[in-house]
């Protein structure tokens, strides 16, 4: 018997040793956010604690030699599972062979700088990145854009990828959720795990509607409703929903810096759902393409509705209730996402 359970053992030790690497491209690898995430991804929290890796660090030019400090850390840091790091400049090397893409790095908006010229920008720059997932990426590739504004990045990088599924594009409002929660945690006197099912609808920017109408809070082993948790109505409906919306402002106006740690744990938690699933009885919020079938936003959009996720797909959860309140703010970020949309789309066939 022993002789038995030795012989699976090592059966088992031997198949989990020649697991095949993937390949995780992170692009704006020298900034700031990549710099928070890298170790995560390297260490297995994010992909599995039995899964290799192959790191692909993509930025611009002028970045290669801080690439190549980046690249001596997480070398020094002797992570087991961390096979290979790649850093380059050039796409073909970068989007070859993916099985995943996060894509951190766009044109931040400066100074002075309109809102057309940053989607003009940003365009020429998800219009590359989406061919390149089209011509060297595997066609099972999830991709994640982080850069903003990411939901119409998103939308522009899969429509120039038009041989991979759009369900294989989504970008980032975990963050915004996971600041919902947050928020509401403190307010009821909870841990953030006893919070579950808030919703970010709509765009990563200040119209996003942090949505806590279907949230339940866990108090004394007793799951109620978040607005009766937190015993605030007139919070919930007004300073709650600014707080969040305005949050990122605030932390660039406290740290003279953007929210890096919260933004790439909250990329962590986006891609280990996508890869495990989320929990029974939960959904998160991700930014998803719309197909005209949910809660009547237009379809050709990338908006954030709450999700639940299963063997590595995404589906929106549907039949939630909505009340006038939250219909009129649901639609006033579809209407920002579809002015940015249509303002890209100028640019993306100029």
């Amino acid at each position: 018997m022993l002789t038995l359970l030795t012989a699976m053992y090592l059966v088992v030790r031997a198949a989990y040793a020649q697991a095949e690497p993937i390949r995780v491209l992170v692009t704006g690898a020298a900034g700031q956010i990549a710099y928070s995430l890298l170790f995560s991804i390297a260490k297995g929290d994010v992909f599995g604690k039995d899964q290799p890796i192959i790191l692909v660090l993509l930025d611009i030019p002028p970045m290669l030699p801080v690439l190549d400090g980046v690249v001596m850390e997480l070398q020094d840091c002797a992570l087991p599972l961390l096979r290979e790091v790649i850093p380059t400049d050039k796409v073909e090397v970068g989007f070859k062979d993916l099985d995943a893409a996060i894509l951190v790095g766009s044109m931040p908006r400066k100074e002075g700088m309109e809102r057309k010229d940053l989607l003009k920008a940003n365009v020429a720059i998800f219009k590359t990145q989406g061919a390149a997932l089209d011509k060297y990426a595997k066609k099972t590739v999830k991709v994640l854009v982080v850069g903003n504004p990411a939901n119409t990045n998103c939308l522009i990088a899969s429509k120039s990828a038009p041989s991979i599924p759009k369900e294989n594009f989504s970008c980032l409002t975990r963050l915004d959720h996971n600041r919902a929660r947050s928020q509401v945690a403190m307010r009821a006197g909870v841990s953030s795990d006893k919070v579950k099912n808030v919703i970010i609808w709509g765009n990563h920017s200040s119209t996003q509607y942090p949505d806590v109408h279907h949230a339940t809070v866990s108090l004394s082993g007793k799951e109620v409703p978040a607005y009766e948790a937190v015993k605030n109505d007139s919070w919930l409906r007004g300073d709650f929903i600014s707080t969040v919306q305005q949050r990122g402002a605030a932390v660039i106006k406290a740290r003279k810096l953007s929210s890096a740690m919260s933004a790439a744990k909250a990329i962590c938690d986006h891609m280990r759902d996508i890869w495990f699933g989320t929990p029974d009885g939960e959904f998160v919020s991700m930014g998803v393409y719309s197909t005209g079938n949910s809660y009547g936003i237009s379809d050709d959009l990338m908006y954030s509705f709450p999700v639940t996720i299963k063997n590595k797909t995404w589906q929106v959860v549907n039949a939630l209730p909505i009340n006038d309140f939250s219909r009129a703010k649901m639609d006033t970020t579809a209407a920002e996402l579809i002015e940015e949309r249509d303002t890209a789309l100028t640019f993306l066939s100029a």
